[in-house]
């Protein structure tokens, strides 16, 4: 009987470049060194004469020959390998009693490449030790690389890519992921009911020509070309296209939700954590349950149901399927994919672990800094803060401005050693302190000195810079003090930036040091930029060389605008943070810029009263006076009124000459001090009571009003609205 050519298996092993996947399907990686190169040159040696379609005798019992010639030159028959899916009957044997179809090259019709995924009908032929040791090498290294890929995610979203990018179309042509929703974190007990979305799915794009392809099923091939030329499919294999085919054309998917019943198949499955074919009795049951009654799974251990089992739990399901041209997933390609889901499920708890972090992160630090910024009167302020990076959101610096009595405000920003939750920490305490301590109006010495006891109670290796700068838009003066800080920038209205020359002092923490302030003009239209030395030093520059970048940053920044004006603040911040350069940020940045509006001086009436019982009337006078000089004549009897009540207090109680103070502004605001630290409170006056009332016209009558203690006594004040005029 004439037998078919045997075909080399190092012909069948053959891979290009870039080796193959799992059943044969390339992929990115390297093929050991110098395999490709052996195979390429034992394929380029010529044949025999003869050697092309020559016969050979039958092998016994009429066995068709698929083996490389034993002793005497008698074909070896082969049993199935490992890879080969079993027969019907369970039997693994070789048909046999006919010969195999071949194809042009020698090997048995519908076994593309020599690998697994023929048609039933053919000749299965068992692999030699070399092609299947060849082939669990390439199942190793596509495992590696794809656990590698998974592994890169550090949130939810780039580890499900993962997953999705390494398998299509390595492992599978397309694939749904499921997860849990919402996604238990930790010990944190998983809602109920059981409900996984579909989070994302993938697939290769729609072949026009399947029968193109160079690993394409025979059979596929044939049916391909007669769906093209007008016949019908008949095979079972072609009805199962209807998932893929929504995946390909992008018109719908499977469900997007998908109720697990408790104890139905899905549960079954999913509990089992081990991953099934789709034409097992328990998968044949559940994949309707999570895809939806309406979808049709291909058939031929082309699907794997794979759940997803994470630290302490199932929190998804991963689908993967082959088209019919494609040689179906055989029992290795089950292991596949468990280890795919095994390190999915894993790096998807990493992910909601790191996200929680992340959340816990960001919420802290945005507690720790100022919501809105207050808008004081004759000055306008901005502020930018960048995290050192994505892993490391929170950080110990800190910006503040804090109003204080006589429409003074406060500008504190500071930097604690670290990037921790610690350092978060440390720095909230201060930022309280500090918060208090200006509260009392102490000088910014005084401030700092408080604020560097208060370090070492925390600890002994608590370290922070800061600098405290007090501005007065009345007096158009700013006093600075600095603890180790870098120098603030400022920029004058005609675009010149210098960098101003305050003493440096010590850091906050270190103890024993004496800190000194310095009183500077803060002309109008000036800007005063203060920030960490995140801004200005990295590898690539040392600090004082970032600082005089910065200046000629502001400096160019100016030359921008018009001549005579400022540049805008918020732009302007945005032109600063442009100094970074790519890998400049080592450090976490904080902006904080300040623009000197003022206070005109005919916009400002002061007077210093002597505590006499006559005070009252003379203030009412002045209150006038100053009234009718700035058209406000609408408000002369409410502001007498609360101006009697408030000097009426203020002449009862104190010992030196009192002070009074209007200021026309967007409001009109009154200003009453005294040396008398008591803060009055707001009480309710009894019926009988002849006083007490005093406060109470005040808080009924006034847009706002407050007291605060000073140094020196304290403040009372209150604020009215301006007329509207038309």
């Amino acid at each position: 009987m004439a037998h078919a050519a045997t075909p080399d298996p190092r012909d069948e092993g053959a891979e290009g470049p870039h080796g193959t996947g799992p059943s044969g399907t390339p992929y990115d990686t390297d093929p050991p060194s110098g395999d490709g190169e052996a195979r390429a040159r034992r394929r380029a040696r010529p044949r025999p004469p003869g050697a092309e379609g020559a016969s050979a005798p039958a092998a016994p019992g009429g066995c068709a020959s698929a083996g490389p010639a034993g002793a005497g030159g008698a074909p070896v028959p082969r049993q199935a390998g490992p890879d080969s899916a079993p027969r019907e009957g369970g039997s693994d044997h070789p048909e046999v009693g006919r010969a195999a179809p071949e194809d042009g090259r020698g090997r048995p019709a519908g076994s593309p490449g020599g690998f697994p995924g023929q048609p039933a009908g053919t000749v299965r032929v068992e692999e030699s030790d070399a092609e299947r040791e060849r082939r669990g090498g390439d199942r190793l290294r596509f495992v590696g690389a794809a656990t590698r890929r998974i592994a890169r995610g550090i949130d939810l979203d780039e580890t499900v890519l993962g997953l999705c990018r390494a398998s299509v179309p390595a492992y599978s042509d397309a694939i749904l992921v499921y997860l849990r929703d919402p996604l238990p974190v930790g010990d944190e007990r998983p809602a109920e009911p059981f409900v996984l979305r579909l989070r994302r799915s993938d697939r290769i794009p729609e072949d026009p020509h399947p029968y193109q392809r160079p690993q394409a099923d025979p059979e596929a091939v044939r049916q391909a070309q007669q769906a093209e030329a007008g016949t019908e499919r008949t095979t079972s294999a072609g009805q199962g296209l209807s998932l893929l085919s929504t995946l390909a054309d992008g018109s719908s998917t499977a469900a997007e939700y998908a109720e697990v019943e408790p104890g139905g198949p899905l549960a079954e499955v999913l509990r089992g954590v081990r991953p099934v074919f789709a034409d097992t009795g328990a998968a044949r049951a559940a994949f309707p349950e999570l895809l939806g009654p309406q979808r049709q799974i291909p058939e031929g251990n082309r699907a794997i149901l794979a759940p997803l089992r994470g630290r302490r739990r199932v929190i998804g399901a991963a689908v993967f399927l082959r088209r019919p041209e494609r040689p179906p997933f055989a029992a290795d390609d089950l292991l596949i994919a468990g280890q795919l889901a095994t390190h999915t499920a894993l790096g998807v708890d990493k992910a909601v672990l790191y996200g929680r972090e992340a959340y816990i992160a960001d919420e802290l630090q945005r507690t720790m800094l100022p919501d809105e910024l207050p808008q004081p009167t004759g000055c306008q302020l901005a502020s930018r803060y960048l995290p050192a990076a994505e892993t490391a959101r929170v950080g110990g610096d800190w910006y503040d401005a804090i109003p204080l009595p006589g429409s003074r405000v406060a500008l504190v920003v500071g930097d604690v050693m670290g990037h921790s939750m610690t350092s978060a920490a440390i720095m909230g305490q201060l930022r309280t302190t500090a918060q208090t301590l200006a509260g009392l109006d102490l000088p910014p010495q005084e401030v700092l000195h408080h604020l560097d006891e208060q370090a070492q109670r925390l600890g002994s290796d608590r370290m922070a810079t800061c600098l405290y700068a007090v501005y007065d838009p009345v007096a158009h003066r700013i006093v600075i003090a600095n603890a180790g800080h870098p120098p603030p920038v400022m920029l004058h209205r005609g675009g010149r930036a210098e960098v101003l020359r305050i003493p440096a002092g010590a850091p906050i923490g270190v103890g024993g040091v004496d800190f000194e302030a310095v009183e500077l003009d803060a002309p109008a239209g000036a800007t005063l930029m203060l920030y960490t030395d995140g801004l200005v030093e990295s590898r690539q520059r040392d600090v004082w060389t970032g600082i005089e970048h910065l200046r000629e940053k502001l400096t160019a920044t100016a030359q921008l605008t018009r001549p005579g004006a400022s540049a805008p603040l918020e732009p302007l911040c945005d032109e600063v943070l442009d100094i970074l350069g790519p890998g400049d940020r080592d450090d976490d940045i904080a902006l904080l810029a300040a623009r000197f509006d003022g206070i005109p001086p005919s916009d400002v009436a002061y007077w210093y009263l002597d505590p006499r019982a006559q005070t009252a009337g003379q203030a009412r006078r002045l209150a006038r006076r100053a009234l009718t000089r700035w058209g406000l004549e609408e408000l002369s009897d409410s502001v007498e009124l609360l101006v009697s009540e408030v000097v009426t207090n203020a002449v009862r109680y104190a010992e030196r000459p009192i002070t009074l103070r209007l200021l026309r502004t967007d409001t009109l605001r009154c200003e009453v001090g005294d040396d008398v630290p008591q803060l009055p409170r707001l009480r309710q006056a009894r019926a009988t009571d002849e006083g007490g009332r005093g406060l109470y016209l005040v808080n009924r009558m006034a847009r706002r009003w407050g007291a605060t203690r000073l140094s020196t006594g304290k403040v009372v004040w209150f604020e009215l609205g301006l007329p509207l005029h038309e």
